[in-house]
């Protein structure tokens, strides 16, 4: 063999074993992860985790970020992992994407783009009069828009006491509906 073919043959060996040693280092620093799915989120030792996805739009990041969180306790004035009220979980949800949103819901009465209800899209909030006096009182983020059969994201102080999907059209809330609000 030629001086020449023995340089390129070890070339070629030290790229091909230095991919190898690359790929494993990835899968193995990875904990055998061989990747998500572009635009997944996953919750790792209490911590989210969003690979970078340009390609889902921001209200589906919004709503998916929301639905990581059912189930998560009604806390009165909670705003945290360990428990929301309504406004604590629409401001720490938008607060996540750096999107500022008033931290009560009373705050909401002249905050936004008012939208009609047949024009609500994900991510847009609903804004409810409070279940014991006509002031605003309560929030929701829309997960599934479709008008006023929408369901939505919140956190209920009802029978449920957690964060919950509701529909719209349930008669204690679309009573209660005041206004459809974006913010995006």
């Amino acid at each position: 063999m030629s001086s020449k073919k023995i340089n390129r043959f070890k070339f070629a060996t030290l790229v091909v074993m230095s991919l190898f040693v690359m790929c494993g280092n990835a899968y193995c620093s990875t904990g055998g992860v061989k990747g998500l799915p572009q635009g997944e989120e996953i919750i790792a030792k209490d911590s989210l985790i969003h690979p970078v996805s340009f390609n889902v739009p921001l209200e589906d990041r919004i709503v998916r970020f929301g639905l990581q969180l059912l189930g998560t306790p009604y806390v009165t004035a909670g705003s945290g992992k360990d428990g929301f009220d309504c406004s604590g979980f629409v401001y720490f949800v938008f607060q996540h994407f750096k999107i500022q949103v008033p931290r009560s819901s009373s705050q909401f009465q002249n905050f936004g783009k008012e939208i009609p209800i047949d024009k609500v899209r994900k991510g847009d909030i609903l804004v409810f009069l409070s279940p014991t006096r006509n002031v605003i009182g309560h929030l929701g983020i829309v997960s599934n828009p479709n008008g006023k059969e929408s369901d939505f994201i919140h956190a209920s102080s009802g029978r449920e006491m957690k964060v919950v999907i509701t529909s719209l059209k349930k008669p204690g809330y679309s009573r209660r509906f005041v206004k459809a609000v974006r913010v995006l």
